[in-house]
């Protein structure tokens, strides 16, 4: 059968982002080339005439984050501001004069599932960009589907290290970016905040993904290198992400009482993990936590919960998480408050904002709604030189006109180096006796050397 179709399958058809494995689903066994294939060719022929974006249909984007699953906390604040952006955006005009439509999948925080969904968004509703993954491991999953689609891919918070060493490798052919800084800078972030605490000894326990890989594989020698030492260091605790109870992995992290612990987790399994630690008596004042931003949770100290007396668990724990202090966030948050109820933000919603912006940019400046282009032009609007604007209507405007613009958002200047990464700074977070995440300082990482 295979042969067959091979010998008549069309080159046009095998540009289109529909495979033809999907398209013989729907074909009934029986068929053969012949009368059925002249038909079908007939009803297909649009999609040989000319390129599927320019299909007169305006520019579409997908979403592929975790309303449910370990990072569910996050999920749905991203989602509304990859909504928000677009409303945004329709509300001055769309892009290129057209509505931006919005298709939003949830990935469940399971890379499975993100690989299902994210063919879904490139195969079947063939859009030209995603915002998302949140999780790195449902970015890896999903990453080598959107290049082979030639679908952009732009993360607002899938850190891992990896996707650095594997643009560097050109295996993404410029179909990945993110706008949240990799782990090689939140590694050196939590060396800086360790010292400043005097942690002298620290062990550490993280889930066992892409995401707690890269960031232990980024802290461990970095710490070491300030005269650290980790206390697990030849066999740093990893908990499996599916886990529902975590006694022997608290014992050993916590084993020979560090000064800190490294707990590189999300806000489901972590809370569950800062409960064990405290009635096994692991948090008896000697052992301080020192968590990432996969814990900067506004509901975290709720979501672990109260001691006999009253007094939240998680009180006192400090963490560290890119910081959200770009040109555009004062007007984002204004935006975001009125438009869900005076919620505030999220961790990542600046990102996620930040994200669904650069392509509506990137697509305007290109004039052009292929996914080919949005890669193109995607550099030039996050990057000088040209008009800095903080403002997504003024950037569409100047574009629309011919202009260059180097757009600053919210989450940061959000400029993209080669690799698809932006660096910055990152935020010192604490959880205070009343259960309140506060901000206490801020730690600047410049640079890490490429290796």
């Amino acid at each position: 059968m295979k042969e067959s179709v091979d010998a008549w399958f069309p080159d046009c058809f095998r540009s289109m982002k529909i495979s033809q494995s999907v398209m013989l689903m729907k074909l009934p066994n029986r068929f053969k080339p012949g009368v059925c294939g002249i038909a079908l060719f007939g009803l297909l022929a649009a999609g040989c005439q000319a390129p599927l974006a320019g299909n007169g249909e305006g520019l579409k984007l997908g979403t592929l984050l975790p309303i449910t699953g370990d990072l569910a906390q996050f999920g749905g604040p991203m989602q509304d501001s990859a909504r928000l952006l677009v409303n945004t955006v329709n509300a001055c005009g769309g892009v290129l004069g057209q509505t931006v439509t919005l298709v939003n999948e949830d990935d469940q925080t399971e890379p499975a599932v993100g690989a299902q969904a994210m063919a879904k968004l490139a195969e079947v509703d063939q859009v030209a960009g995603v915002i998302g993954a949140a999780s790195s491991a449902v970015s890896s999953a999903a990453v080598d589907i959107a290049v082979r689609n030639q679908v952009m891919l732009v993360s607002p918070a899938s850190t891992s290290p990896t996707f650095t060493e594997r643009a560097r490798r050109g295996d993404f052919n410029g179909y990945w970016a993110r706008t949240a800084p990799p782990d090689t800078f939140q590694g050196e972030a939590l060396v800086q905040l360790a010292q400043q605490q005097g942690f002298q000894t620290v062990g550490v326990l993280s889930i066992n993904n892409d995401y707690g890989n890269g960031l232990v594989q980024s802290f461990l020698p970095a710490f070491e290198a300030s005269g650290g030492t980790v206390t697990n260091r030849n066999n740093p605790t990893r908990y499996d992400p599916g886990a529902a109870t975590f006694d022997a992995e608290v014992a050993r992290a916590f084993s020979g009482s560090p000064d800190a612990v490294l707990l590189v987790s999300y806000p489901e399994t972590g809370s569950l993990i800062l409960k064990t630690a405290y009635e096994s008596g692991a948090l008896n004042g000697q052992t301080q936590i020192i968590a990432t931003d996969g814990l900067k949770d506004f509901d975290l100290a709720n979501l672990v919960g109260r001691n006999p007396q009253g007094g939240y668990i998680a009180a006192g724990m400090i963490g560290t998480a890119p910081s959200a202090g770009g040109p555009a966030l004062e007007a984002f948050r204004e935006r975001y408050l009125t438009a869900y109820n005076n919620r505030e933000p999220s961790v990542f919603d600046p990102n996620t904002w930040d994200a669904a912006a650069l392509m509506v940019l990137a697509a305007e400046a290109a004039q052009s709604i292929e996914s080919q282009d949005i890669r193109n032009h995607i550099q030039s609007v996050a990057n000088p030189p040209g008009t800095e604007v903080t403002d997504v209507c003024e950037g569409l405007s100047l574009l629309s006109r011919g202009e260059e613009i180097n757009y600053q958002g919210a989450s940061g200047t959000v400029d993209l180096n080669e690799d698809g990464d932006v660096t910055g700074s990152y935020d010192v977070w604490e959880i205070d006796e009343s259960g309140t995440l506060q901000i206490k300082d801020q730690i600047l990482v410049e640079s890490v050397t490429r290796e």
